[in-house]
């Protein structure tokens, strides 16, 4: 399921941030599976990138608690987690930690899916005239601060690249 052109349903909506809660996770693992693949004297000699990848995973669990608030706010049955998973699979899991050169390109390759998606789905939302059963401004500013949060992680990232190039 992409994000579309509207959001007409608290169905849809539901879905679209049981996506987000998704990216989030997989941001999260990445970050991990980054951090475990550093040897103990990369961590020590390289703290900022350390710190990179634990501030991602740390940001991306607070983004899916506020997911989740939006999502338990509507007024929908829960959809299978399966079933979330194999559409962001599908749309967003086309590559692999290991198909980039290095850990800064995945990560800024993950903040920049992140942005787009809170993005669209921002878009998405605003072009709707749908009624929700949760309060709409609340959805577009817990979003626009993901959006945000996101935003500022593609500019740490670039930074980082920027400075070590």
């Amino acid at each position: 399921m992409s994000v579309g052109h509207s959001v007409s349903s608290d169905h849809q909506l539901a879905r679209l941030l049981q996506i987000g809660i998704v990216l989030e996770e997989v941001v999260e693992a990445r970050a991990y599976h980054h951090y475990q693949s550093l040897s103990e004297e990369e961590r020590e000699l390289d703290t900022e990138l350390e710190e990179l990848l634990e501030h991602a995973a740390e940001e991306s669990a607070e983004h899916r608690e506020m997911l989740e608030g939006l999502i338990d706010g509507l007024d929908v049955e829960s959809i299978p987690f399966e079933d979330v998973e194999t559409l962001v699979e599908a749309r967003y899991g086309q590559t692999k930690p290991e198909d980039f050169d290095g850990v800064l390109y995945d990560q800024l390759c993950n903040e920049e899916t992140a942005y787009k998606f809170y993005d669209d789905l921002i878009d998405a939302i605003e072009a709707s005239d749908a009624d929700f059963s949760v309060d709409r401004s609340h959805v577009l500013s817990v979003l626009r601060e993901l959006r945000a949060a996101e935003r500022d992680g593609v500019e740490t990232v670039t930074k980082i690249m920027e400075e070590r190039a």
